[in-house]
């Protein structure tokens, strides 16, 4: 498993900004008191998101085991799943405990310088309340996770980490990372108006040439360690009262800029996936994984080389909040105007930025156990990046106006294109999940669909069955796309399967009842270790979502949909000898044409 696992998001020939970091490990979020405004107008209106009843759930676990076991398998797992369930029984008794925990919460699931301008202009909204509220087919979303992006910071524990939020203090600062040094540069003036493209233009020069040479030390490629050797390591950090003051300086800022050098660029491999592989995990200790403080909820990244992108921590906020940010900053980096202004200030402009105070470089004392810290983090980094197998591919035969003309849902056709690229990859059927947001609810972020179902096997298996007809087969993709538009119907309403299956697990372990015989089975385990993670985020810009690996045995597929072409990017480990991004892409590819053909099929006969 990774240390870091990380979305960001790129457009082909050019980085675009803005991503996601994910935790691989559970965090303790901490509560905050938030701003009233127009984007909470809505909040309290939002239901609160509802429980599904334990035969629900039961039905569409029946459903998954289906189409991933067989035989005697399959026989046993159905009957434990009937045991669980029966009345008075052991899963009665957990779901009304669950039922009574739902009552009582909010949701049981529980250009450098314009960069900074307009990430600032989204602050400034969100202070002062007048970020809109966003609404999908007329239902408002919850705009909670806006306010937990900026002014944030995730902070180690020995079991569970912390997510701090210090917006109540009103940060005025962002911190530039520039050659592995970290610098506090003030935002706004005096008279709290924000500093001007020109001012920041001399301020971020001034860093640069503050910083000329690679530090020696980059404490901040502590952060790419897994979580509870940083937590030794950051025990080390803290005892020292120079290293307290600068990492809560990083910590309490509003976000944090990471100026880059340029990436080396490796013969066989493209720029974007050069620069993707920059954003994700900065390309290793002699690069820029160093350059950044990968604890911070959001950082905005440009290089030297005109790449530009973002990491942002998903403990924080999902990809759908995480966007808004990106779409807005490269909206402003693709404008003519933008671009000029912030390369010709005039001299009028530089002379009264000038008489800015220098930025703060912020210090770190060095002992010999914190320097063999970093000399691990460096050497566990570098191996991490090596073994990242990313592949970017747009696929521009067609986009969603094919599956359209069919009536068919462009998500489910795609979802099945995936599922049968796999089955053809591995002669079996892939347990697949398909991230979806819960952001109708008050307090929601993500929850899964369990895209692999007993319909959706029947088509990956038929598709290439020689003896089958084109009428069958066109009515067994039909059938699985009906079945997948059900599942994400079924999770949008708040009705999971995984979430409540492994809620209903921990309450048993909660109440100290002895786990039930449906949890310790294998089936159960089948289920749900996923072989492909899959996400649909459609930026504006022609920018593509990228997501790394929480499973390092499986895929993850992020993909882009638009009217005339589908973006993928597809992650996997070169560790695992079982996995092959370029061949995965390849299926996928191939099997969109060949779905496409049977439409076509379909239409004359």
């Amino acid at each position: 498993m990774l240390g870091i696992c990380t979305r960001t998001v790129v457009k082909v020939g050019m980085v675009r900004p803005i991503g996601l970091v994910k935790s691989c490990h559970l965090v303790k979020p901490v509560s905050a008191t938030l701003v009233t405004g127009r984007y909470l107008t809505q909040q309290e209106g939002l239901p609160r998101q509802l429980l599904p009843t334990l035969q629900q759930t039961c039905e569409r676990y029946v459903t998954t085991l289906e189409a991933i076991l067989e035989g005697d398998e399959l026989k046993r797992a159905k009957q434990l799943v009937e045991d669980f369930q029966k009345p008075g029984g052991v899963g009665e008794r957990l779901q009304g405990s669950l039922e009574k925990k739902a009552s009582n919460t909010e949701n049981w699931l529980g250009c450098a310088a314009k960069t900074i301008e307009d990430v600032l202009d989204l602050n400034e909204k969100m202070n002062t309340g007048t970020l809109p509220v966003e609404y999908v087919r007329g239902i408002p979303l919850c705009m909670k996770q806006y306010y937990r992006v900026l002014s944030s910071c995730r902070i180690p524990g020995p079991e569970r980490d912390s997510l701090v939020f210090y917006s109540k203090t009103d940060p005025k600062y962002i911190t530039v990372a520039h050659n592995c040094e970290f610098f506090v540069l003030d935002v706004y003036n005096s008279d709290g108006t924000q500093l001007t493209t020109d001012q920041l233009c001399v301020q971020l020069d001034r860093i640069c040439k503050a910083s000329p040479q690679p530090s020696m030390d980059p404490v901040g490629i502590l952060t790419t360690q897994y979580r509870k050797t940083w937590n030794k390591a950051y025990i080390n950090l803290m005892k020292d009262e120079t290293n307290r003051e600068s990492v809560s300086a990083i910590q309490r800022s509003i976000f944090t800029l990471c100026l880059d050098r340029a990436m080396l660029q490796v013969s066989d491999e493209s720029s974007d996936i050069t620069g993707t592989k920059q954003m994700v995990h900065g390309g290793g200790s002699q690069c820029n994984s160093g350059n950044r403080w990968f604890d911070k909820s959001l950082q905005l990244i440009i290089g030297e080389d005109g790449s530009c992108g973002g990491n942002a921590l998903h403990v924080a906020a999902d990809g759908t909040v995480i966007r808004v940010f990106g779409d807005a900053v490269a909206a402003c980096l693709k404008d003519p105007e933008t671009i000029r202004s912030a390369m010709e200030p005039s001299p009028t402009d530089i002379k009264e930025a000038e008489s800015l105070p220098m930025p703060q470089k912020l210090h770190f004392s060095i002992t010999p156990e914190i320097k063999k810290d970093i000399e691990e983090a460096k050497q566990n980094m570098d191996i991490l990046a090596q073994d990242v197998d990313l592949i970017i591919q747009v696929f521009d035969h067609f986009g969603k106006d094919v599956p359209k003309a069919y009536k068919l849902s462009p998500d489910a056709f795609i979802q099945m294109a995936i599922q049968l690229g796999y089955y053809r990859m591995y002669q079996r059927c892939g347990t697949v999940y398909e991230a979806n947001s819960m952001r109708m609810f008050r307090g929601g972020r993500i929850d899964g669909i369990c895209a692999t179902s007993s319909a959706s096997a029947a088509f990956v298996k038929g598709f290439d069955d020689p003896t089958k007809q084109v009428t069958e087969k066109m009515d067994l993709l039909v059938k699985s796309i009906k079945a997948h538009n059900a599942l994400t119907k079924m999770a949008m309403s708040g009705h999971s399967i995984d979430g409540h299956m492994f809620t209903l697990k921990d309450l048993a372990v909660e109440e100290n009842i002895t786990i039930p015989e449906i949890f310790k089975d294998t089936s159960f385990n089948k289920a749900f270790d996923y072989n492909v993670y899959t996400s649909q985020v459609t930026l504006e810009n022609e920018s593509l979502p990228v997501t790394n690996l929480d499973d390092p045995n499986g895929y993850c597929v992020c993909y882009s949909v638009t009217s005339n072409y589908v973006g993928f990017v597809v992650t996997a480990l070169n560790s695992c000898k079982e996995t092959s991004a370029t061949q995965l892409i390849q299926s996928i590819e191939n099997a969109l044409l060949d779905i496409r053909t049977l439409l076509e099929q379909s239409q004359s006969v």
